[in-house]
């Protein structure tokens, strides 16, 4: 993505310096993040739009179909596997992940900067999420709930911050210059997370199928914005023109 931003910035400047007679060297940059703004914002609403077929009886079908399946299969073992996962989504389990991570980010790769931006992910996606809620006003399935909960249902806060969260982890693994089996096996183990607990939701009787797809949709719209910007901000430090 650093190299299509670089070439979409160049082209941009070299446009911009042939119309303007006074070109500030930083305007590119200001079009840019711009841009990518309208794209989110864009994402969202189509993400709003999308929502409403909520309510039609063909997705109640499927969330009814899907969510007895995945109940049907409760079990100690898996109850107590789930509830742990679902934990790890909540707010203490990503407290205990940022501080493993900020460990690792000190010790190994000898840069706090990668804790700040997971934790600006982590933060962006969970006060979005809270002002999704309220918007769409859904509430919860009315069969038992394994755990409490006190929100309303969509989209799924545990999924969206689960995809934003480690869904950003695994953009950065894919970045670290570690041996390619470790990076493999850390990338399949943030997806395994981010889908245990997303499943864990539907598990514990307390989110339909549609609040998780609505999360990791929402989710994944936050890492990819970040990325953007985070790519943006690098550009624009090592850029000699600025």
């Amino acid at each position: 993505m650093k190299k299509s931003l670089y070439t979409f910035i160049k082209s941009l400047r070299e446009f911009l310096a042939n119309k303007l007679n006074q070109y500030n060297t930083t305007l590119p940059y200001v079009i840019t993040v711009i841009v990518a703004l309208i794209i989110v914002v864009g994402g969202i609403n189509l993400f709003v739009e999308l929502t409403e077929t909520l309510k039609t009886e063909t997705l109640a079908t499927y969330d009814t179909t899907i969510t007895d399946y995945v109940i049907s299969h409760r079990s100690p073992g898996l109850t107590s596997y789930f509830k742990f996962m679902t934990n790890v989504g909540d707010t203490y389990g990503y407290l205990i992940v940022l501080v493993i991570f900020l460990l690792i980010s000190l010790l190994v790769f000898k840069r706090w900067k990668y804790v700040v931006q997971a934790t600006m992910v982590l933060a962006l996606a969970t006060i979005s999420n809270m002002m999704l809620k309220r918007f769409i006003d859904r509430a919860r399935p009315g069969i038992e709930h394994l755990v409490s909960v006190e929100t309303l249902s969509y989209p799924s806060g545990h999924a969206m911050s689960a995809m934003a969260f480690y869904g950003f982890l695994i953009f950065l693994v894919t970045k670290f210059n570690i041996q390619k089996v470790i990076k493999y096996v850390l990338i399949i183990a943030l997806i395994t997370i981010i889908l245990s607990i997303g499943i864990s939701r539907i598990y514990l009787g307390v989110h339909f199928p549609s609040d998780i797809a609505g999360g990791f949709i929402a989710g994944f719209i936050w890492v990819v914005f970040c990325v953007l910007i985070f790519d943006l901000i690098q550009l624009f430090r090592t850029d000699p023109k600025t």
